[in-house]
């Protein structure tokens, strides 16, 4: 069968490539893949700037972002024939480590984690592929192709959750979002906090097109520059991973604010800001920068939640654009009105 392929840490080797049928080893329920989504991890994948196949093969397939209709499952899965389902990305790691043995894989203490399309598990980018049913998360049918956000919107449930963890630590009230980015995962944090009743401002550089459109579209207030922000943000959703953006957003901050990192740049780590500068903003505050990244189980739920709630043609934009597999390659290849793009696995 035809599958979204790559050679792990081999540059430009992003192909429709020849597999066989998925192991029964990697779970029982067998789906038809239509969808999955590319994204920035996809992208450095195919860099190869990281990425693992399965223990002694030379491929990865890859694809973390899915959805698909499920052929056959076992009685008692919960699962029938023609059910739309997206698939979890991470799996606990053997021994297990404390989290993992807690269901809390996104917090995998030892590293020992394997990832589907991304560290030693192939991915959901194939015509077919398994699941444990576990592992396996109900997309409803009114949702149709728009499953394939579910991965994605789990990654903003995640980091919403964090911000409530940490605000909770005294009283917490916050009124006004800041977002930084404006590409799919930053507009899903927008599209969160909207749901919440949130005040939301989105920074992006993008001064037209599908970006601010879909801000507005939200009642949100679309920023190409900070200096135009008008309030003090309670929380910061960070999508961009830029250490400058990160600095500056964190001096914005209000009194006991919390800025939830989900984004990473790409290419080598480096320090390019003043960091005693940065640290007193937060101190003198009680200001809080947390990391978050992947999704537990409970968080997929989340994101169903959070889709079937918005507004479905608000969702229709975000998907920008459609390739088919047998050309998946060009998926990778970014256009000026991107948002969200995704390969038709039966193309």
């Amino acid at each position: 069968m035809r599958a979204m392929t790559v050679t792990p840490g081999k540059a430009d080797s992003a192909r429709v490539g020849a597999v066989g049928e998925p192991p029964a080893g990697d779970g029982a329920v067998l789906v038809e893949g239509l969808f999955t989504g590319i994204c920035g991890t996809d992208i450095e994948l195919v860099s190869g700037a990281f990425g693992s196949g399965r223990p002694g093969s030379d491929h990865l397939v890859i694809g973390h972002e899915s959805l698909g209709r499920v052929l056959e499952a076992p009685e008692g899965s919960g699962f029938n024939a023609g059910d739309l389902v997206a698939g979890v990305v991470r799996r606990p790691d053997p021994e297990p480590c404390p989290a993992c043995a807690r269901g809390e894989w996104d917090f995998c203490r030892n590293g020992l984690y394997t990832e589907r399309g991304i560290k030693e598990m192939d991915g959901y980018g194939a015509e077919r592929w398994r699941v444990d049913p576990y592992f396996a998360v109900p997309v409803p049918s009114e949702l149709g192709h728009l499953g394939v956000l579910v991965e994605p919107a789990s990654i903003l449930t995640k980091a919403w959750e964090q911000v409530d963890q940490v605000g909770a630590r005294s009283w917490f009230g916050p009124k006004h979002v800041l977002v930084t980015g404006a590409g799919s995962i930053g507009l899903l944090a927008a599209l969160i906090a909207t749901q919440r009743g949130y005040d939301v401002h989105v920074l992006d550089r993008v001064v037209d097109g599908p970006k601010p459109e879909l801000v507005r579209a939200l009642g949100g207030t679309y920023l190409t520059d900070l200096d135009d922000l008008t309030v003090v943000p309670d929380v910061v959703i960070e999508a961009t991973g830029a250490g400058r953006v990160v600095f500056d957003c964190a001096k914005l901050l209000g009194w006991a604010g919390v800025m939830c990192l989900t984004g990473i740049a790409p290419g080598p780590a480096s320090i390019d800001v003043q960091l005693d500068a940065l640290i007193r903003q937060l101190v003198v505050r009680n200001a809080v920068l947390v990391g978050s990244v992947n999704a537990a189980k409970r968080h997929y739920a989340d994101a169903v939640d959070v889709l079937v709630a918005a507004d479905r043609c608000w969702l229709e934009r975000l998907i920008t654009r459609t390739v088919p597999l047998s050309d998946w390659p060009s998926a990778l290849v970014r256009e000026p009105d991107d948002i969200k793009v995704v390969v038709d696995l039966r193309g």
